[in-house]
């Protein structure tokens, strides 16, 4: 590079130049017509005429070009909060589920896009890949996680992080669970939304019995993976069951691979009808077991609206609308700084009744009239 001394001055000169010739030195030069490969002219207009431009004048210039810079190219724009969002299903079957939350984000003052983000993590029913996708979520440093497919993707995200606030939305007592201290004061850094899928699964029963008083054998199908959901739902359904004077046989599946053999085997075990439980799995094929009740021609009821639109005959279950619009609620007010541990857990207590009424005439059964008035939805 060449020293101060050998570059030639134009003291005639209308205009000059600043000449940058490596990153942190800048040097005078004459004209434009003056070059060098080693270095980048930029042209200052308005530049003194007469002489050299000295040091301090080209600082005083240059800080008060960069002082008129509009304020978004010289300050940095706080970054968006980031919600990590924990799936044990697919993006298609959340779809509606999707929509309730982001509702009720915007209840809270945050509207995807425009002033929060979301990360995306679906297991696509694979529950033992929801570890490995919490795991992501941490390493993203997200705001929040939400995890409120069921008990699985909440224990998921709870082991992956003790200081990330998580939101869960499950169907167990989570205080039986592990994952909080108390309903009221949860402590640590989970809170969330409970349903009443495991508290009516008794319901679910006498809705089956009501429309088949003469059968005395019935089937309930169970995700063993979640052992406290299991637990405590067949714990109910056989109380139940013996109140009613009715045999209850307890089936299980795990993966896809198994509805086809559960199905099988109802025939083999006189089953008149099938109740299927709370699961994330089976929240995730609601409406290919659907499709499978109607396709074997069994009787049966689910929990979540995919499963009567798929052929089955009847769901029963939490409302999606309110569910999980609390997590949505719940998610932004974490985001606003509340803190999980303060905030108590909340009960969706609203539950809703779908009848698929043609799949009832398929089967030769006929719905009381006193049932369809009480339906949210029937399906013709």
């Amino acid at each position: 590079m060449r020293r101060r001394d050998d570059i030639p001055r134009f003291p005639g000169a209308a205009q000059r130049e600043v000449v940058r010739c490596r990153p942190g030195i800048v040097i005078n030069s004459g004209p434009a017509k003056f070059s060098d490969q080693r270095c980048t002219p930029l042209t200052l207009r308005g530049a003194p005429h007469p002489g050299n431009m000295r040091r301090r004048d080209f600082i005083t210039l240059f800080g008060g070009a960069a002082a008129s810079w509009p304020l978004s190219a010289r300050a940095q724009q706080p970054a968006m909060p980031v919600i990590g969002f924990l799936s044990s299903a697919s993006p298609d079957v959340n779809e509606t589920r999707l929509r309730v939350f982001r509702g009720g984000l915007k209840e809270a003052g945050y509207v995807e896009g425009e002033n929060v983000a979301i990360e995306y993590r679906w297991a696509n029913g694979q529950n033992d890949l929801l570890p490995k996708l919490a795991a992501e979520l941490v390493q993203l440093r997200v705001a929040v996680i939400v995890a409120a497919s069921g008990t699985l993707g909440a224990m998921a995200a709870k082991a992956a992080t003790t200081t990330i606030p998580i939101v869960f939305g499950v169907a167990v007592d989570p205080v039986e669970a592990g994952l909080v201290a108390s309903l009221n004061r949860p402590g640590g850094n989970l809170t969330g939304v409970t349903n009443l899928n495991v508290e009516i699964g008794p319901k679910r029963l006498e809705l089956l019995h009501t429309l088949l008083p003469t059968a005395t054998a019935f089937a309930v199908l169970v995700d063993p993976t979640g052992v406290v959901l299991v637990n405590d739902f067949t714990r109910s359904l056989e109380t139940a069951a013996r109140t009613l004077g009715l045999q209850l046989h307890v089936l299980n599946a795990s993966a896809d691979r198994d509805f086809d053999s559960v199905f099988a085997s109802l025939a083999q075990l006189h089953a008149s009808a099938l109740i299927i439980g709370p699961s994330a799995l089976f929240s995730a094929r609601s409406e290919r077991l659907g499709a499978l009740a109607a396709r074997h021609k069994v009787p049966a009821i689910g929990l979540w609206p995919e499963f009567a639109a798929g052929g089955g005959l009847l769901s029963y279950g939490s409302d999606e609308t309110e569910y999980y619009r609390l997590v949505g609620i719940y998610t932004g007010r974490i985001l606003k700084g509340e803190k999980p541990a303060e905030l108590p857990v909340q009960e969706s207590a609203k539950v809703k009744l779908i009848v698929n009424l043609k799949t009832a005439k398929a089967l030769g059964i006929t719905v009381p009239l006193s049932l369809l008035g009480r339906a949210d939805e029937v399906i013709e």
